[in-house]
């Protein structure tokens, strides 16, 4: 553990909290568990998609494309308080009444994702003043545009190419104003 290290809930593959764990002992071989988290994506009037990169000292997925904003959701917290306090930490974003943003709930088990998440599109007409601790560069792209560059080998977080498809997939290029 270290000073920003943070203490997770475990869950069952119903979503359910079975024990705790810090979050620097998720990456170690053998994980026989689940965790929460939450991703974001900005969407602006055109219905194109922020998409960032990530810094290059991550420790995970360095220098790959990301959602809009992503992060665990610590012991305790729920997932709307999560998302406020990940948009507020990665983008500087203050948002009110969370839950008007939300998108869908996926879970390993039925989604194949990497944890249970819930998933919120957030308009937006600016560009975030996002953390440079976390992203290098951000780019505006229809879902098409997005879903071309990773099929053609773009390096991107897993979970990315599943959360297009399933929000924006089956969808034309949209605005949501």
């Amino acid at each position: 553990m270290n000073d920003s290290d943070e203490l997770l809930d475990i869950v069952d593959a119903s979503d359910r909290p079975i024990r705790r764990r810090w979050r620097s002992q998720l990456d170690q071989k053998g994980i026989d568990y689940y965790c929460r988290v939450v991703n974001a994506f900005l969407i602006n009037p055109e219905g194109k998609l922020w998409l960032p990169r990530r810094t290059a000292n991550k420790r995970r997925f360095p220098l790959c494309l990301d959602m809009s904003m992503g992060g665990y959701v610590v012991s305790g917290e729920s997932y709307d308080e999560a998302c406020q306090r990940e948009l507020q930490e990665e983008l500087n974003l203050e948002i009110d009444r969370i839950a008007d943003y939300f998108l869908g709930y996926l879970t390993p088990v039925d989604d194949g994702v990497s944890a249970f998440m819930k998933v919120y599109e957030i308009p937006t007409d600016t560009t975030p003043d996002y953390n440079r601790n976390d992203f290098i560069e951000g780019f505006w792209w229809f879902p098409q545009e997005a879903f071309d560059r990773l099929r053609s080998g773009e390096p991107a977080k897993n979970d990315l190419l599943k959360l297009l498809e399933k929000f924006y997939g089956s969808m034309p290029d949209r605005s949501p104003f």
